[in-house]
C-alpha cells in the first residue's frame, strides 16, 4: 500500500474541494500517478480474454467479414446474421417499451394523503426528473438508446451519474463496458475498489477544467504542448475496422486519453482508505485532478472516539446486465457470448453449402493424353460447341469428370437445426418477428405463443428496469444536493423546491412498466381496468382515465381530459326541474302551433287544387263558348275561382303570423338558456322559413 509524507484529514473542507492535487509534491503526484497507470494495465491484462470475446462477438453483431484462404482463395465468406437479428429484435420491443413518452420517471407516493400533498409532490418530482433527463441533459434519450442496442451484443453497459460543474446540471453518461476497467477481484461495480474509465477528452475541455479549477493548470507539460497521441492497441484497431474507419495522423484536433480511476488511499494515515477519484493523462501519467468520492460528511460512520468506522462512499456508475454471469463475473452475457458459437457453426455451414455448390456446378476433372485438345482453359456457352481433332469415344475415355457430390441435404437439415435453437435462445421465432404461422392456426394459439415467446424478455426488462431504478436514485441524490432552493422547469414553469427531494430516494421508480413487453399488452391492461372501474367502487376513475389516454399516447392528456374536479359546477336540481317544466309547456304551446299551421297548409293545398280545377272547366268552356249560356257559366266560374284566391290570401296571411309568433317563442326560449323544438335538428316546420311555408 502506497504511502505519502502528506497527511491529508478527511474533513467539510476535503470533501468540497474541486482539486486536491495542490496539497501534495511532485513526487508523491508522479507516484500517484504510477500507481494508477499500473492498476490499469493490471486490471486491463486480467480481462484480456473477455475483450477478445467481447471483439468476436461485436464482429458477429455488425457482420464482419474475415479474410479466407480455405477451402481455397475466394471461397464462400458468409456472415449469417443471428446475433444482429436477435439485438435487432430485443432493442425494437425494448426501446418504445422502457422509454414510453414524455414521463419517465415516478415518484411512489405511501401511506394515507387525504389533501393530496405527498401526491402534489409526487407528480412534481417525476415531472421534474423526467425534464431534466429529456430536455435538459438532451444526450440521454440517445445514450440510452445506444445502450439498449449494445447491451444484448456485450452483455453489460453502464452509465455514469453526476452533477456536471461546467454544464451546470445533472448528467447520466453512457460507458461502455469496453471502456469501464473494473478490478479482478470485483464482485460488483458498487463493491469494486478500483474502477478506470478510458475518457478521451479535447484541449478545450481541459482548459475548460483548469480555468474553472477543476484540473491543475498543466498548460506548460510537455504532453499537453504536443499533438495528442490515440491510443492504438489491437481493440482499437479492430473497433475502426468495424467501423470502416483508420486512425488519422494527430493534430490539434486529436482527443488526448484520460484514465479517471476510483480507488482507496489512505491520506489520513489512520490505516483505513478513504474513497478519492484520480484523474490521470494516459500517456505521461500526470496526475492532474485528485478529489473525494463523498458528497457529504453523513457518509462517514465513526464510533464515540470519532475514529472513522466506515465510509459509504458516492457511486457514479450504474451495471446494465443483460443476462447476469452465471459464474459470478461482474460483466453480464449477451447474444454475442450466447449465440457466438451457434452463429459461428451456423456460418460454417452455409459457407460449406455454397462451396459445394460452386464445386457441383464448375467442377474440373482430369484430362487423358488420348484426348487430343489444345491447352488452355475451355468456357462454353449456350449454343456453343467447339472442335477438337479426336473422335467422341476418345473424348469420353481420356476426360474424367472430378467426383464431386451436390450440396449435402444432412448439413441443410443441420443448418436448419441450429438455426431454430438460436431462435428459441434469442426469443425471435416467426410470429414474434411478424410473420404469419400460418392459415389454419387458431388466434388464441398464436397469442399464447407470442405470450410464452415473450417470456425471455420479460426477465431481461425487470433488470434493465431495476438498473434504470439506481440510476435514477443517483439522480434524485444529487439534486437533494446540487439543486437550488426554488427552481422553475417546463413550459409551464412549474415551481420545485430543494426540500422535495430530501425523501425517501427508494420512491423513485422508471414510469414503464416491466411486466409488459409489447403495445397490446399495454392496451390490454388499460381497458381491463378502466371496465374493472366501471363496474366495481372504489376505483379513482379520473386516474384510471389518464392511465387509458396515456396507454393510447395521447400528448397533454391533462389539457385533454382535465379530470371531473375542473368541471363546472351541477346546476341546482329544483332550477333543473323548472326549466323542465318551462320546456314542457314550450314543447307543448309549440306543438299545438305547428298543428295548427300545418292545418292551414293543408287548406291552402285544397284551396289551390280547386283553383286549378276551376281555372281548367273555365278554359274548357271558353273554347267550346257558344252563346249566352256560355258566358254565365264562365262568369260564375270566375266568381268562384276568386273567392277561392281570397280565401288562399287569407289563409296565407294567417300562416305567416304564426310562423312569426314561433319566431319569437324561439327566439324567447334560447335567451332564457332552454334549448327548444325549434332548435333541434330535424324539425321541419320549425326550421323552415315563413317564406317557404307561404309559398
Amino acid at each position: 500500500m502506497m504511502k505519502f509524507d502528506t497527511k491529508l484529514r478527511l474533513d467539510e473542507k476535503t470533501i468540497m474541494s474541486p482539486n486536491l492535487t495542490e496539497k501534495f509534491s511532485e513526487d508523491e503526484l508522479t507516484a500517484l500517478g504510477n500507481q494508477v497507470f499500473e492498476g490499469y494495465q493490471r486490471d486491463e491484462q486480467s480481462r484480456a480474454k473477455w475483450r477478445k470475446r467481447t471483439q468476436a462477438a461485436m464482429d458477429l453483431a455488425m457482420q464482419i467479414q474475415k479474410d479466407k484462404s480455405f477451402p481455397w482463395q475466394g471461397a464462400s465468406n458468409i456472415a449469417f446474421p443471428l446475433v444482429t437479428i436477435a439485438a435487432l429484435q430485443f432493442h425494437s420491443r425494448a426501446y418504445p417499451t422502457i422509454l414510453n413518452g414524455s414521463e419517465i420517471v415516478r415518484y411512489r407516493v405511501n401511506g394515507d394523503d387525504p389533501q393530496g400533498i405527498e401526491r402534489r409532490r409526487g407528480e412534481l418530482i417525476g415531472k421534474h426528473m423526467s425534464y431534466q433527463l429529456l430536455e435538459e441533459d438532451q444526450s440521454w434519450e440517445e445514450q440510452h438508446d445506444r445502450l439498449l442496442i449494445n447491451v444484448p451484443i456485450v452483455g453489460s453497459a453502464f452509465k455514469k451519474t453526476f452533477h456536471s460543474g461546467i454544464k451546470g446540471h445533472n448528467r447520466s453518461d453512457l460507458v461502455l463496458a469496453q471502456d469501464l476497467v473494473l478490478d479482478y477481484y470485483a464482485k460488483s461495480v458498487e463493491e469494486c475498489e478500483r474502477k478506470t474509465q478510458i475518457i478521451p477528452m479535447y484541449r478545450n475541455e481541459i482548459h475548460e477544467g483548469i480555468m474553472t479549477g477543476i484540473y491543475r493548470d498543466v498548460r506548460e507539460a510537455e504532453w499537453y504542448q504536443n499533438h495528442a497521441q490515440p491510443m492504438t492497441d489491437e481493440n482499437v484497431l479492430k473497433q475502426d475496422n468495424r467501423q470502416g474507419k483508420t486512425v488519422p495522423q494527430s493534430d490539434d484536433t486529436t482527443p488526448y486519453t484520460m484514465l479517471e480511476q476510483h480507488l482507496l488511499l489512505d491520506l489520513d494515515h489512520d490505516g483505513y482508505k478513504e474513497p478519492y477519484i484520480c484523474t490521470v493523462e494516459f500517456t505521461s501519467k500526470q496526475v492532474i485532478r485528485l478529489v473525494s468520492r463523498i458528497d457529504s460528511m453523513e457518509q462517514i460512520a465513526k464510533n464515540y472516539k470519532s475514529e472513522i468506522v466506515k465510509i459509504t462512499p458516492t457511486e457514479y456508475y450504474t451495471n446494465y446486465p443483460f443476462i447476469p454471469s452465471p459464474d459470478g463475473g461482474v460483466y453480464g452475457v449477451g447474444f454475442g457470448v450466447l449465440l457466438g458459437p451457434l452463429n459461428e457453426s451456423t456460418n460454417s455451414l452455409i459457407n460449406q453449402l455454397v462451396d459445394a455448390g460452386t464445386m457441383s456446378n464448375t467442377g474440373g476433372g482430369f484430362l487423358g493424353r488420348g484426348a487430343k485438345i489444345r491447352g488452355g482453359v475451355y468456357t462454353f456457352a449456350p449454343l456453343e460447341w467447339k472442335r477438337v481433332d479426336s473422335t467422341g469415344d476418345d473424348l469420353r475415355k481420356s476426360i474424367y469428370p472430378l467426383p464431386v457430390r451436390e450440396p449435402s441435404a444432412v448439413l441443410l437439415q443441420l443448418l436448419s437445426l441450429l438455426i431454430n435453437y438460436t431462435q428459441r435462445i434469442s426469443g425471435s421465432t416467426d410470429a414474434l418477428v411478424g410473420e404469419n404461422p400460418g392459415q389454419n392456426t387458431p388466434a388464441t394459439t398464436t397469442q399464447s405463443m407470442i405470450e410464452q415467446g415473450l417470456k425471455i424478455y420479460n426477465a431481461i426488462y425487470k433488470r434493465i428496469w431495476r438498473s434504470m431504478k439506481e440510476e435514477f436514485k443517483k439522480l434524485y441524490r444529487l439534486n437533494s444536493v446540487f439543486l437550488p432552493e426554488t427552481t422553475m422547469f417546463g413550459e409551464q414553469q412549474d415551481r420545485i423546491l430543494r426540500e422535495f427531494y430530501k425523501g425517501d430516494p427508494n420512491r423513485i421508480t422508471p414510469v414503464a412498466d416491466p411486466s409488459i413487453t409489447s403495445e397490446q399488452q399495454r392496451m390490454q391492461q388499460a381497458m381491463a381496468l378502466k371496465q374493472a372501474a366501471m363496474t366495481t367502487p372504489g376505483y379513482n376513475i379520473p386516474e384510471v382515465e389518464r392511465n387509458y389516454l396515456r396507454a393510447l399516447h395521447v400528448d397533454n392528456v391533462d389539457i385533454v381530459y382535465p379530470g371531473p374536479e375542473k368541471l363546472p359546477p351541477p346546476v341546482n336540481p329544483k332550477v333543473q326541474i323548472e326549466q323542465l317544466k318551462q320546456q314542457t309547456k314550450q314543447l307543448t304551446l309549440q306543438a299545438d302551433m305547428q298543428q295548427f299551421v300545418a292545418e292551414l297548409i293543408e287548406t291552402r293545398r285544397l284551396n289551390n287544387a280547386k283553383i286549378l280545377q276551376l281555372e281548367a272547366q273555365a278554359a274548357k268552356l271558353l273554347a267550346e263558348a257558344d252563346g249566352v249560356d256560355a258566358g254565365h257559366q264562365i262568369a260564375a266560374f270566375d266568381a268562384a275561382i276568386g273567392a277561392l284566391k281570397a280565401q288562399d290570401q287569407s289563409v296565407r296571411g294567417q300562416i305567416e303570423t304564426m310562423m312569426k309568433l314561433m319566431e319569437k317563442e324561439n327566439e324567447t326560449s334560447d335567451r332564457a338558456g332552454v334549448e327548444g323544438v325549434a332548435a333541434a335538428p330535424g324539425n321541419a316546420v320549425a326550421s323552415t322559413s315563413p317564406a317557404k311555408l307561404a309559398a
